[in-house]
C-alpha cells in the first residue's frame, strides 16, 4: 500500500495521445494566456495610471485582474509545458502548489466580484451614501478581506488534504491538480470527512455570497426601472451588466463542472468542462469589462497612444 509520503509525482489527464493534437493544445493555450496577460495587463495599467477609474469600481477591477492574471498563471503553464513535452507528471510539491494558488485566485475573485455587486448596489440604490460607505478606506479593507478569506480558504484544504495517505495510486483524471481528483486517492475516512466537512463551509460560504449578490440585482433592477428617463435607465444598465455577465460566467461554468450528472461525465467531457470555468473566464472577464465600460476604453486608447507616438 503506498501513502502520500511515497508518492513523489501525480500524472495528469493528457489532453490527447496524438502529438499533432498534443501541439495544437500547445499553440491554442499560448494563444489563450497570452490574450489573458495582455488584456489584464492594459486593465491594470489603465487603472493605475488614468485618475478617471481612481475610483472603488476601478480598484476592484485592477484586483479582479490579479486574480485573473493568478488563475491564468496558475494552470496554464503546466499544462503547455506537459502537451510540448509530451509527459503528465507534476511534482508533489508542484501539485500541492497548484491546488493552494487555484483555490486563493479562484475564491479571492468570487469574494471580490460579491463586493463588486455591493458597489453597483450602493451606487444605484444609495447613491447619496456612495463616498461614505465606499471611502477608500472602505475598499482597501474590503478587498483586503476579499484576498485573506481567499487565502485561509486555500491553506485550510491544501492543508488538509495534502495530509491524507493516498492508497489509490497517484492519476489524477485532471489535466492540473483539483481537490475532488485527489480525494478520490485518499484511503483515510477521517481525512475524507474533514475535507468534505470544509468543502461543505466553503460551498455554504459560496452560497451566502450568491444569494447576496441575486437579492442585490433585485434591488438594483427595481431601482432602474423607476428612473424616469430612458437614458438614465440605459447608462445604470450598462454599469451593471458587464458584472453581471462576469458573475453569470463564473458561476456557471463552475457549477456544471462540479453539479453535472455523471450519466454525461466522461473524460473528455470533464476536461472541456476544467477548461471553459479555469481557463475561460480570466481571458473573458478583461473583453466583458471593457466593451460596456466607456471610460476603460478611452483611458485603455489614450495609453496605447501614447506608447505608440
Amino acid at each position: 500500500m503506498s501513502n502520500s509520503s511515497s508518492i513523489s509525482q501525480f500524472l495528469l489527464l493528457a489532453f490527447s495521445d496524438r502529438r499533432e493534437l498534443q501541439l495544437l493544445h500547445f499553440w491554442l493555450f499560448l494563444a489563450i494566456s497570452l490574450a489573458a496577460l495582455l488584456a489584464n495587463g492594459l486593465i491594470l495599467s489603465a487603472v493605475a495610471c488614468d485618475h478617471h477609474l481612481h475610483t472603488p469600481m476601478g480598484f476592484f477591477l485592477l484586483n479582479l485582474s490579479l486574480t485573473d492574471l493568478g488563475c491564468i498563471c496558475t494552470t496554464v503553464p503546466k499544462a503547455m509545458h506537459n502537451s510540448l513535452w509530451n509527459t503528465t507528471t507534476i511534482s508533489y510539491t508542484g501539485c500541492a502548489a497548484q491546488v493552494f494558488f487555484f483555490l486563493f485566485f479562484i475564491s479571492s475573485e468570487f469574494y471580490l466580484l460579491t463586493i463588486m455587486c455591493y458597489d453597483r448596489y450602493v451606487a444605484i440604490c444609495k447613491p447619496l451614501h456612495y463616498g461614505t460607505l465606499l471611502g477608500s478606506r472602505a475598499c482597501a479593507h474590503m478587498a483586503a478581506a476579499a484576498w485573506a478569506a481567499g487565502f485561509l480558504t486555500a491553506l485550510l484544504h491544501t492543508a488538509n488534504i495534502f495530509s491524507l495517505p493516498l492508497c489509490q495510486g497517484n492519476a489524477l483524471g485532471q489535466f492540473f491538480c483539483e481537490i475532488p481528483h485527489i480525494l478520490k486517492l485518499s484511503c483515510s475516512h477521517s481525512g475524507y470527512h474533514r475535507e468534505i466537512g470544509l468543502m461543505f463551509f466553503a460551498i455554504s460560504l459560496g452560497l451566502g455570497c450568491f444569494i447576496f449578490i441575486v437579492f442585490s440585482y433585485v434591488q438594483i433592477f427595481r431601482a432602474v426601472l423607476r428612473i424616469p428617463s430612458q437614458q438614465g435607465r440605459h447608462k445604470a444598465f450598462s454599469t451593471c451588466l458587464p458584472h453581471l455577465a462576469v458573475v453569470s460566467l463564473f458561476v456557471s461554468t463552475a457549477t456544471f463542472a462540479h453539479l453535472k450528472p455523471p450519466s454525461i461525465s466522461s473524460p473528455s467531457l470533464d476536461l472541456m468542462v476544467s477548461v471553459l470555468y479555469s481557463v475561460v473566464p480570466p481571458a473573458l472577464n478583461p473583453l466583458i469589462y471593457s466593451l460596456r465600460n466607456q471610460e476603460l476604453k478611452d483611458a485603455i486608447r489614450k495609453m496605447m497612444t501614447g506608447c505608440f507616438f
